[in-house]
């Protein structure tokens, strides 16, 4: 008998439109043979079911469809909402509760890695390499000298993705107006070193309950750095496989493998770093990334001799 799989798309952040597009492709990709397959869009605290006649039911005990007057109860989630409810967390709760599984890490570890300076202290804590950086809340008025950072610096909401926000300055009389830009994002506002070296990024999944590094993507940003219109209007240049020694994209595999144990990651998870010389520095973790055609994730899986639906369809079997 086919899975009834609901595709949780939508959100209220920024990326409300990329999410979009990753459900689509998702639903595109997954074998329609195989999986009987419902997007719904979770949209300023309402669920709406596309493309079908029918509507949501989210009663306290359960989460299902309501389609030409029957009743057909959803399985499994596949998770493409970038940022949040989906990447902080917020709304694994409400399928916990429902015992729904999803292909996404859990309510614990998102709100951790969706917090990019805690994340990242953690990962300090625990030997892998990070930035230097400070964190401030202009809510709470919160100046921190910048005595021991050094320019170039980026300046970067602390919770949003797609690289909203964010800001490279190289001088001091700059560091205003890039707080301010940030703060449009969020109230807390990381300020850091700016790493200089090769831009990476790594898959890892889950196949057969065993932890994968999928081919490594080397990022060539026609602007400053990886910023929105280089990630999702064709002002970058993706590299799969990266040009690196095979000794380096051994360790950076080992490495994000490691971390995806670590910090007991779940689904497909992309690990972004800076390659300074031959250490690897590690800027971020995305626990939903994007799964449009033009997404990294997708170009790794491919380059590693699956297909979509292939990877999709173990996400939703793990």
């Amino acid at each position: 008998m086919k899975k009834n799989i609901a595709i949780i798309t939508g959100g209220d952040s920024e990326e409300y439109n990329i999410s979009l597009l990753s459900a689509k492709s998702v639903y595109q990709n997954l074998n329609k043979k195989k999986f009987n397959l419902y997007i719904i869009e979770f949209h300023k605290n309402n669920w709406i079911l596309k493309s079908e006649n029918g509507n949501v039911i989210t009663s306290d005990n359960k989460f299902s469809l309501m389609i030409d007057n029957q009743e057909i109860r959803i399985n499994n989630i596949f998770m493409a909402i970038h940022g949040p409810p989906a990447e902080n967390g917020e709304i694994q709760s409400f399928f916990d509760k429902r015992k729904i599984k999803y292909t996404c890490c859990n309510s614990e570890v998102s709100s951790l890695t969706f917090d990019k300076f805690k994340c990242n202290n953690f990962l300090s804590q625990l030997g892998y390499n990070t930035s230097k950086s400070i964190l401030i809340d202009i809510k709470k008025n919160q100046n921190k000298l910048l005595i021991d950072l050094k320019y170039p610096l980026f300046v970067k909401p602390n919770k949003a993705g797609s690289s909203n926000g964010i800001s490279k300055i190289s001088a001091n009389d700059s560091l205003e107006n890039a707080i301010v830009h940030a703060s449009k994002h969020d109230n807390e506002i990381i300020i850091e070193e700016m790493i200089s070296g090769i831009e990476l990024s790594c898959g890892v999944i889950t196949i057969n309950d065993k932890i994968k590094a999928l081919p490594i993507t080397e990022i060539i940003s026609e602007n400053e750095f990886f910023d929105y219109d280089a990630k999702y209007n064709n002002q970058s240049k993706e590299i799969t496989p990266a040009n690196i020694s095979r000794e380096l994209t051994e360790k950076i595999k080992k490495t994000s493998e490691k971390i995806y144990k670590d910090l007991s990651l779940k689904g497909i998870c992309r690990i972004d770093y800076i390659l300074d010389g031959k250490i690897p520095y590690v800027i971020e973790i995305n626990t939903i990334p994007g799964f449009t055609e033009k997404s990294i994730i997708p170009q790794q899986i491919k380059n590693e001799g699956f297909t979509l639906d292939e990877i999709f369809s173990m996400s939703l079997e793990n």
